[in-house]
């Protein structure tokens, strides 16, 4: 059985080692004086977020992008208070969601491409505020490169709590493994708070036809499509001036739910490349709390789970660091804790997540 662990340890690592190598392909990306050209539709499909909306609003207000390129579409989903609009330098319309699938954000994303006249889209979320280059450093990368859709990144804006930082860590590592991927060609995973793509690529892809019966995936089972169809017009924009930030959930059911939707979509993946890397982080993971599992029941030394544990922190830590610099401007936090408590907490959520359901928004999905 010690063998077993050391042969899914050295898996993990050569996995991991390849996204920090495709994490080094992609080279950062600075905006320049190119002015601006490309018009956007940014769709917001929200639920009960009258307390974040404002702020989301307050953001585009401070973009630095002409405000005849850009216009939002909001999409009610059945909130219980209706939000009214306060007057804006910029075109605002709010519709309502029309439900056909399982999958309430598909079928606002849906029903407000009906609405879009403008050859570009950018999805993001109520609860995110954009810096104020957000939009011309899309527009620059676009001009520059011949590209269909771009994936951006996002972050957390922490407290200091060891709930808010250790979201934090598990959303970078998720940040890591989405440049690494894109960088060894083998993009399976974004996130759909700072995702753009043309209507026309959109209407090629048929959608969310074959995926919205599964409540999540708005963004990855998209971009999957897009990767295997268009793979040379599916790029990553690794750009300071393009990160979306985000809240961290406040409790730990919350974060345990989210987690839990976000893992029970990669079954379903057509990446190939995707479910391995799900299926090796879950058995690394698996194999830690084993391996802590030999150690009391006398099967391990001390020594042997050191050398055990170490290896894989470093590796961790590598794609840690390089995108936290990325990130965020601040260094990792309560990093050694959250290394100890993720192979657990990780490792139930993927079990969970094959069996249970989970609620979002108010609302309870089944597996």
């Amino acid at each position: 059985m010690s063998l077993i662990l050391f042969v899914i340890l050295k898996i993990y690592i050569i996995s991991i080692g390849l996204l920090i190598y495709g994490f080094t392909r992609i080279k950062k990306y600075q905006k320049t004086d190119l002015k601006p050209q490309t018009s956007f539709t940014i769709i917001v499909p929200f639920r009960n977020e009258k307390e974040n909306l404002p702020n989301l609003l307050n953001s585009f207000s401070k973009l630095n992008y002409p405000t005849d390129l850009f216009e939002m579409i909001l999409v009610d989903d059945n909130s219980n208070e209706k939000f009214h609009i306060s007057h804006a330098a910029f075109h605002i319309s709010q519709i309502n969601n029309i439900r056909s699938s399982n999958s309430p954000k598909k079928d606002a994303i849906t029903t407000a491409m009906q609405h879009v006249k403008t050859n570009w889209v950018i999805t993001t979320d109520a609860d995110c505020i954009m810096p104020e280059n957000w939009l011309l450093t899309f527009d620059n990368y676009i001009q520059q490169n011949n590209v269909s859709m771009l994936a951006g990144a996002v972050s957390y804006k922490c407290e200091n709590s060891f709930l808010h930082h250790f979201q934090q860590l598990d959303l970078t590592s998720l940040q890591g493994a989405t440049i690494g991927s894109f960088g060894v060609k083998k993009a399976f995973m974004c996130n759909g708070a700072n995702f753009a793509y043309k209507k026309l690529l959109f209407e090629k892809l048929n959608g969310f036809e074959d995926n919205n019966k599964i409540a999540s995936g708005d963004d990855v089972f998209l971009l999957q499509k897009a990767a295997n169809l268009f793979p040379d017009e599916v790029h990553y924009l690794k750009a300071k001036d393009a990160i979306v930030i985000t809240k961290p959930t406040e409790n730990w059911k919350s974060l345990f739910h989210q987690r839990v939707r976000w893992a029970a979509k990669t079954s379903s993946y057509q990446s190939n490349f995707g479910k391995f890397l799900g299926l090796t982080v879950f058995f690394g993971n698996l194999s830690f709390i084993i391996a802590f599992v030999f150690l009391l029941f006398g099967f391990w030394s001390w020594q042997l789970l050191i050398v055990y544990v170490a290896i894989k922190f470093f590796i961790d830590f590598i794609l840690l660091y390089k995108t936290n610099q990325i990130l965020t401007e601040t260094r990792l936090r309560y990093l050694v804790l959250s290394s100890l408590f993720y192979p657990f907490f990780s490792t139930t959520v993927a079990l969970y997540s094959l069996f249970g359901s989970y609620e979002w928004k108010d609302r309870r999905f089944e597996k």
